[in-house]
């Protein structure tokens, strides 16, 4: 649920075009209940396997910052043991994390996990395209070009997880979320919903990277320290509410 809380400073107004403000919606709502008539079937064997593995919970919701800086709670398929966030590294996930459960490990993989996400969409939180949502953290960091982001409903998938997902950094991944979104139409959302298919048939175990993030946050403190904020916003201490998404 979405509350009126915004996080940061201002956000861009969105591309104001006839696709961004109404046809993107009404794409969305299409395509999920053809996700759901289609997947249902899969998204119910997902839950089973879940529920069989260890009793625990099938979804997993974690605050994500979405379209204005707006809080909201992104939801998935638990891939992980009950508690995780207050085990082993916390918010973050490792490489070979132990924590991952063997159903988590083949949902993962096939970023299966996120198709719980179509219920997000449905509520308006977010769309099938577009930036993947980031943690709260992450965009108390974000600089003037980084926050155009919000300006935009999050997506399942984006622009920058088509070309690399997790194996490019994130200056480049916030470089082709921003390029989507100046080139956002039916097209351009119809191209990478096309090459999501087999970015998502193929896999991938690759862990998102948090140094750059901790780097920032570190060198926004050193300029404090040193008599100002290059950014001009205050930096806060991270405190950990889920596990960190691969995206």
């Amino acid at each position: 649920m979405t509350t009126t809380e915004r996080v940061g400073g201002p956000v861009p107004p969105p591309p104001d075009t006839f696709y961004a403000r109404i046809g993107k919606r009404i794409l969305d709502l299409a395509i999920s209940a053809l996700v759901l008539l289609v997947a249902g079937p899969v998204m119910i064997l997902i839950a089973l396997a879940i529920k069989l593995e260890d009793g625990g919970p099938v979804l997993y919701r974690q605050e994500r910052i979405g379209q204005g800086g707006r809080p909201f709670y992104l939801t998935k398929f638990r891939s992980m043991v009950v508690g995780a966030e207050k085990k082993g590294a916390g918010i973050l996930v490792e490489r070979n994390d132990s924590r991952i459960t063997r159903v988590g490990k083949i949902i993962r993989k096939l970023s299966l996990d996120e198709l719980a996400q179509v219920f997000d969409v449905i509520r308006g939180d977010m769309s099938i395209v577009g930036p993947r949502p980031g943690l709260r953290y992450q965009v108390e960091l974000y600089d003037e070009e980084q926050r155009r982001r919000l300006s935009v409903r999050p997506g399942i998938t984006g622009w920058a997880q088509v070309n690399g997902r997790n194996s490019i950094p994130w200056p480049e991944r916030i470089r082709l979320d921003l390029e989507y979104i100046d080139n956002l139409s039916l097209l351009m959302d119809l191209k990478v919903i096309l090459l999501t298919i087999p970015s998502v048939l193929k896999g991938s175990d690759l862990i998102a990277d948090a140094d750059y993030w901790k780097k920032k946050r570190q060198e926004l403190e050193a300029g404090k320290t040193g008599g100002g904020d290059p950014a001009g916003e205050e930096v806060r201490t991270v405190t950990p509410t889920g596990e960190e998404a691969r995206k």
